[in-house]
């Protein structure tokens, strides 16, 4: 409808980021190295990054670089403020926060997500609570293996 003002899910990022940071809570990123044999992955998966890039290449395969990053982590809590599009919150549900937990870096991941009725008000594309929320009961209990907090927040 024009004319109808809309939340600005960059400008809600960047209050949330701003709010957050001053409470000292701090990006958190952990790097590794994959490839492409998935026994190789599976025996390197607990090593250091260090490590793991060793043991790639003593096996003669090409080491690959990655890392996971997430934006607001302290005392063992990482929190990720998703007002982006559908897919990133699976990819935080299902690798940021799991990845963080398994690597023992976190006890919990918080993810907050506007409520449909704030997702209305934003661009389109905006992933919602009550959606994320349906599809993580969906998965059945343990899945995604790692304790989590959905939090959705309204106008």
């Amino acid at each position: 409808m024009k004319g109808k003002l809309l939340f600005s899910p960059i400008g809600m990022n960047a209050a949330f980021k701003r709010l957050l940071r001053k409470s000292s809570w701090e990006e958190s990123r952990v790097s590794y190295w994959v490839t492409r044999s998935e026994k190789l992955i599976r025996k390197t998966l607990n090593m250091s990054a260090e490590e793991q890039k060793q043991e790639i290449e003593a096996a003669g395969e090409t080491p690959i670089f990655s890392y996971n990053q997430t934006d607001f982590v302290k005392d063992r809590v990482a929190i990720e403020v998703q007002f982006g599009k559908y897919a990133f919150v699976a990819y935080d549900l299902f690798v940021k926060h799991l990845a963080f937990y398994v690597g023992d870096r976190i006890d919990v991941g918080v993810e907050i997500l506007p409520m449909k009725s704030l997702q209305s008000q934003m661009s389109s594309g905006v992933a919602y609570y009550e959606g994320e929320f349906y599809n993580v009961v969906r998965q059945g209990r343990g899945v995604p293996a790692v304790p989590l907090v959905l939090i959705g927040i309204e106008p």
